[in-house]
């Protein structure tokens, strides 16, 4: 976990840097949640992996004052079972006394790792859905995420946990969505004619061209793949798809896109982003298989829908907040994500 001093200088800039333009039936009529203001308290929750340090829970703090938001922090934070975080009834309690609360404004994931599927038949969906609240983190919270798309019915925002780094970008992207109630249109940074390798590391590339419209859900591949066949996911039809992984060889993301396809949600999407897939390169001469560019061609091309990889989206530096469950616009050329309506009201 980065220490105090670098995750705040992250959230030092004012967010003026992004380019800006602009379920059940039940669970559809649900009301967005409500936009942050400075000031605003904000639960601190830990529904996967422990954070044993108590330092590391004083950082996260100083981040979330950073924001100008109060944190509070939830009961079992900090506690210890196994690799988890307590055990899944102190966890999911956590939660769900975050969205009882009337004081609490949105809720941050202090970090993933593995354990939040675990608490998804424990919550108490009944108050979460009358209490709209910004759900936000990301990697093993993506099985948060599509569980409120399919059971709340509110946007939720994929985004760094609260314990992990908030570059610019990041905090920019964040602002928008959930204190100005905006509708940008999100693409990666511009490279820096100072660096040679900026202009590869930060470039998008089409698999198919074309615009598409539709909700936005999607999340890690792995915690993804694993909800394929449960109660948990939000329907897909129409749905722009976003992916992203880390430390997955590739034949490990040839087989959970396997999954995808053969479970049929990849023949009813709209439009697919593949983010970044950090550390999913064998690499080396001897390695004769497919690479991650590759696999994505043989699995989307074939869709004839628009989409794109290489967008800033993952375990990344300059990390994109997305909004998960709100309606976006996709241009695979540029490379461009535009939200199509607010995330808060």
């Amino acid at each position: 976990m980065p220490d105090r001093r670098t995750i705040i200088q992250g959230l030092g800039a004012l967010p003026l840097a992004l380019a800006m333009s602009g379920v059940p039936a039940a669970a559809r009529k649900a009301r967005k949640p409500l936009r942050l203001r400075p000031g605003d308290t904000v639960g601190l929750v830990e529904p996967a992996a422990f954070s044993d340090d108590p330092e590391q829970i004083e950082a996260v703090k100083s981040t979330i004052r950073a924001m100008g938001l109060v944190p509070l922090v939830g009961r079992h934070v900090g506690t210890r079972h196994g690799y988890l975080a307590g055990n899944d009834r102190q966890r999911a309690a956590d939660l769900d006394a975050m969205f009882a609360n009337d004081e609490v404004r949105a809720v941050f994931a202090v970090r993933g790792g593995w354990g939040s599927a675990r608490l998804l038949p424990l919550l108490d969906w009944k108050t979460i859905r009358a209490n709209p609240k910004l759900l936000i983190g990301f990697s093993d919270i993506t099985a948060l995420h599509l569980a409120f798309a399919a059971r709340a019915g509110f946007p939720t925002i994929h985004a760094p946990n609260a314990g992990g780094s908030w570059p610019e970008i990041s905090w920019n992207s964040l602002w928008h969505l959930a204190f100005a109630g905006a509708t940008p249109t999100f693409r990666n940074p511009a490279a820096d004619a100072g660096d040679p390798t900026a202009q590869e590391r930060w470039r998008t590339t089409a698999i198919r061209s074309g615009k598409a419209r539709g909700r936005l859900l999607g999340g890690n591949l792995s915690v993804l793949t694993a909800l394929v066949g449960t109660p948990w996911l939000p329907d897909f039809d129409g749905a722009i798809l976003f992916l992203e992984d880390t430390g997955e060889a590739e034949y490990r993301i040839d087989r959970m896109l396997s999954q995808l396809a053969l479970s049929g949600i990849l023949g009813r999407v709209a439009g697919v982003v593949f983010g970044r897939c950090t550390r999913c390169t064998t690499g080396g001469e001897d390695y004769l298989g497919f690479t991650i560019p590759e696999l994505l061609q043989h699995y989307f091309a074939p869709l004839g829908i628009p989409a794109f990889y290489g967008a800033n989206i993952g375990h990344v530096a300059n990390q994109l907040s997305l909004p998960v469950g709100a309606k976006v616009e996709i241009d695979a050329d540029p490379g461009t994500i535009r939200i199509l309506e607010p995330v808060v009201a």
